[in-house]
This record gives C-alpha cells, sequence and structure tokens, in this order.
C-alpha cells in the first residue's frame, strides 16, 4: 500500500470521524444566532390564538432559547395550560414568552411591531396600570393593542439578568380581559 493509497482511502474517513466526533457546523452556535432563532419562532408562533403548550415547546424549542407558556381560556377546545414558571400577571390568562442571552431588543422590538402589522393587530389601546407598573430602565417595548371587544394583548420586550449570570432579552405577549 503506498502513502498515496493511504492518503485517498484513510484521512477521508478519520476527517468524518473527526467531524462527528467533535461536531459539525450545527454545533458553532453564537448569540445571534439564538436571538434569531427566538425571535423569529415568537413572532411566527406567539400571537396564533390557536398556540397551545404542546405546540409552544415544539415550536419555540430552540438551542438557548428559554420560553414559558400558559393558556387559561383557550381559544379552542384544548385543554389549559397551566402557568408552570414565572407567577401570572394579574388579569391575564395567557402569556407567551421566549428569552435569550445578550441584548437583542432592538431586533426584538422592530420584528414584534412588524408582525402585529402584518398580521392587522394595530388598535392601539391603554397600557393596564398593573403591566406599566413592569416597565424597567430596560425595557425597549410595553404597548397594548385591542384583539377584539373584549381582550387585549400585551407586548413587552427588555432585558434581565438571565440564568447564565450574563443579561438576556426578554420578549412576551399576555393577554387579557379588557376591565369592565
Amino acid at each position: 500500500m503506498t502513502a498515496d493509497h493511504i492518503s485517498r482511502s484513510v484521512l477521508p474517513s478519520l476527517a468524518v470521524c473527526a467531524f462527528v466526533f467533535l461536531g459539525g457546523p450545527s454545533e458553532a452556535r453564537s448569540p445571534a444566532t439564538d436571538a434569531r432563532a427566538g425571535i423569529q419562532g415568537f413572532v411566527e408562533n406567539c400571537f396564533s390564538p390557536r398556540m397551545t403548550a404542546a405546540i409552544a415547546a415544539e415550536a419555540l424549542n430552540f438551542a438557548n432559547v428559554r420560553h414559558d407558556f400558559y393558556d387559561l381560556d383557550p381559544f379552542t377546545d384544548a385543554a389549559p395550560s397551566p402557568v408552570t414558571a414565572r407567577p401570572a400577571t394579574p388579569g391575564t390568562d395567557r402569556r407567551c414568552e421566549v428569552a435569550f442571552d445578550g441584548d437583542f431588543t432592538a431586533d426584538a422590538g422592530k420584528a414584534i411591531v412588524n408582525r402585529l402589522e402584518r398580521i392587522g393587530i394595530t388598535r392601539v389601546t391603554d397600557l393596564p396600570a398593573n403591566h406599566e407598573a413592569l416597565r424597567t430602565s430596560t425595557t425597549t417595548l410595553l404597548a397594548a393593542r385591542r384583539l377584539n371587544p373584549r381582550k387585549i394583548a400585551v407586548v413587552h420586550v427588555g432585558t434581565r439578568p438571565g440564568p447564565n449570570g450574563i443579561e438576556e432579552t426578554f420578549m412576551y405577549v399576555e393577554r387579557l380581559r379588557l376591565s369592565q
């Protein structure tokens, strides 16, 4: 067996083994990649009235993206999804939230505003007092939109300390009944 024959038959196999064991391009992650996935997953799914906990678990399952979802009064005949993470904001019956490391609030806020306009949720309404109290110095978007005569959606984007010891971007939408 010649050296040329070894390099043509063995070395490609070694390269494949190294690729498999050391990780290929799918392992190359960055905070910006995670943020894009989280933002896209949020805007494509969290405004859907048919979202359920099972759908959220699948649709928002990205590397390094954390999510929170509950729906106490589903639009469909799906079973209610209980509050399992952060406590429910008083008066809300649904939350869909994603969070990821780094400050990507400008991109997140822009994506939310664009999505709301694209799907026709444009009727601005007053922000409920209990949500106004959630505004912090890192809030970049906190707004309410009327969904129908009885319900509104509140969107909130900002940063906070994350579980990995660094700043994280959060974005959520909560649904609540209008005050009588």
